[in-house]
């Protein structure tokens, strides 16, 4: 994907940065693990440094499910169990140098919904509306799934948003899953960027 057209982003007030579902049953060895999804951590650090030193928030969604989840194949739906709320796959990755003051927003937590986005049953959006953040910056796992919802519903809340390229990973059921969901991100009006671009 060519990103050379989009001009250098300056972070800056009415920003937020929100990191979805860097969680241990999503990286190398989970129970539902994202190929190389670690591959993020290292660059999503950078931007936490970046939010972190200019004093905006950081806002880190996780999947948070019980125990008897509809999604889970022993209620009949497409996954393993994972995220099982105050389990050790739902912790968010050690590597991933969340700062004292994040704001978490667990989704995802009633037994008979499913949720793949952020805003979906959750505080988020009040979240960003009492920050007055009008541009958010998602980065995080899965590119096809939760990042993807995410993305799709902050874009239906008008707010501008810009996917961090450099520290998305996908699950890809299907090869080109993450592929697509890009380019749908894209003709939805989200812009693409990467860490060179962000100051």
């Amino acid at each position: 994907m060519n990103l050379a057209h989009t001009p250098t982003i300056e972070i800056q007030d009415g920003d937020a940065l929100i990191i979805v579902d860097v969680q241990n049953d999503f990286l190398p060895g989970g129970a539902l693990a994202v190929p190389h999804g670690d591959e993020v951590i290292p660059v999503l650090n950078h931007y936490i440094d970046i939010f972190l030193t200019k004093g905006l928030p950081i806002i880190a969604t996780r999947v948070w499910h019980p125990v008897n989840h509809c999604s889970f194949h022993a209620q009949g739906g497409p996954w393993p169990p994972h995220c099982i709320a105050n389990g050790p796959g739902a912790e968010f990755a050690a590597g991933l140098r969340l700062p004292a003051e994040f704001v978490i927003i667990s989704m995802a937590t009633a037994p008979d919904k499913d949720a793949y986005s952020g805003f979906g049953n959750t505080e988020l959006e009040a979240v960003l509306r009492s920050h007055g953040v009008r541009r958010v910056f998602v980065g995080g796992l899965a590119t096809d799934y939760c990042v993807l919802n995410t993305v799709n519903d902050a874009l239906d809340n008008r707010y501008q948003v810009y996917v961090l390229n450099d520290a998305i990973r996908a699950v890809n059921v299907h090869p080109d899953d993450g592929r697509t969901a890009e380019q749908a991100m894209i003709a939805k009006g989200a812009i693409m960027i990467t860490l060179d671009q962000c100051s």
